[in-house]
């Protein structure tokens, strides 16, 4: 087939290159910087027998009216996957947040070789072994699961934006919706068109889908304890994370997920605090609770802030706050920041990024670590890590 990929920074020269692979004649247009493949001009006059782009591209761009529909990059990555072997459990995740928290808890549950795809990193179970740190754009999922089929083992995989319906099972972890495509889409809908396509869908509270499960129909807290009940799979296990708003959704879908693979989730007591996801550590009279990663916002951080005061018993805190040079899509911006502080209430603050002192995540630590002899201190940076 001739296929016509649109925008080459968001996995589309990977994707665009898969497909050629796959023997197809393949354009490539960037429709966001115009650097690389054909240009528009030259796209508009050809023709084609596909056409994909990303779901947040304006459906009124000139090549898409010109084309007509396209598929979108996830569409296009699960004909490529259904093309060849599949790993099997195969689990995706999508989801504003908790997309992390939940693919760390879904792989330690799973057992036997395997490949973990996240923001993080993408790795090789059970050595954890880093094999490399890519985006999570549609296409990225192919080499992690060619990896996976490799050593015969599963994938759970972080997708932004929606998933390819190509697993097992489909995870969203929350429900927060936002205009995608020039405003013209929302979020939300999107994914919910591509999970209405997977197996199986694991839904958070909030969300219908027609045939999911239902988080909160498997899993249940009280305090410290959650209880599950799922295709013939019952028990509990006790976590501290459980008491963290930030941790119960992850581990509840981590949970549900499992019990639908046929797997007790009563490890997940053991499971700990990710880096950057309200890990707690002291350094010497210093708690540090660390906060810092790429869904950091608001509610996060009054979270983080909470959780501080709670372990070290109300001592002064100092704010490291936030987001380093523009790393992510999804800024924190300054008067969201401005309200986190005034809501935080902090004895000292620490301002991040561009126009202050502290550019880095690690700079801003250090000048904390200078002003707070003792007490705590909570990083809410945000930052890819």
């Amino acid at each position: 087939m001739r296929i016509l990929v649109l925008d080459t920074i968001h996995g589309g020269a990977e994707l665009a290159g898969a497909l050629r692979g796959a023997g197809h004649q393949v354009d490539e247009v960037d429709v966001y910087r115009g650097q690389a493949g054909i240009s528009i001009e030259e796209a508009l006059v050809r023709t084609y027998d596909l056409v994909t782009a990303p779901v947040h591209l304006d459906p009124d761009h000139p090549l898409l009216r010109r084309h007509g529909p396209a598929v979108s990059h996830h569409e296009a990555v699960k004909r490529i996957l259904d093309s060849g072997r599949l790993p099997h459990p195969f689990v995706e995740i999508t989801g504003t947040r908790g997309k992390t928290t939940t693919a760390h808890a879904l792989a330690t549950l799973l057992p036997g070789p395997g490949v973990l795809h996240t923001s993080t990193g993408t790795y090789r179970y059970p050595e954890r072994e880093l094999l490399w740190k890519k985006s999570i754009t549609p296409a990225s999922l192919i080499p992690a699961a060619l990896e996976a089929v490799r050593i015969g083992g599963w994938l759970v995989a972080e997708e932004s934006l929606g998933v390819t319906a190509a697993g097992d099972v489909a995870v969203l972890t929350s429900p927060e919706d936002y205009p995608v495509a020039a405003g013209k889409k929302r979020a939300v809908a999107e994914k919910c068109r591509l999970l209405s396509r997977a197996k199986t869908v694991v839904l958070p509270p909030g969300i219908d889908l027609p045939g999911a499960v239902a988080v909160d129909g498997v899993v249940s807290f009280e305090g410290q304890t959650c209880r599950y009940a799922g295709n013939g799979i019952a028990g509990s296990f006790e976590n501290p994370l459980c008491t963290l708003p930030g941790y119960r959704t992850p581990l509840s879908l981590a949970a549900a997920t499992v019990c639908v693979l046929g797997i007790d989730p009563s490890p997940l007591g053991r499971f700990t605090a990710l880096p950057g996801r309200m890990a707690a550590r002291w350094e010497g009279d210093i708690l540090i609770v660390d906060n810092a990663n790429s869904g950091t916002n608001m509610a996060t951080t009054v979270e983080a802030a909470r959780y501080a005061r709670e372990l070290s018993g109300g001592a002064p805190l100092t704010l490291v706050i936030g987001e380093e040079a523009r790393a992510i899509c999804e800024g924190f911006s300054r008067n969201e920041v401005l309200r986190t502080v005034s809501t935080v209430a902090p004895a000292e603050t620490i301002y991040v990024g561009e126009g202050h002192p502290a550019a880095t995540l690690e700079s801003g630590l250090d000048a904390a670590r200078k002003i707070t002899p003792e007490g705590a201190i909570v990083l809410a940076v945000k930052t890819w890590r």
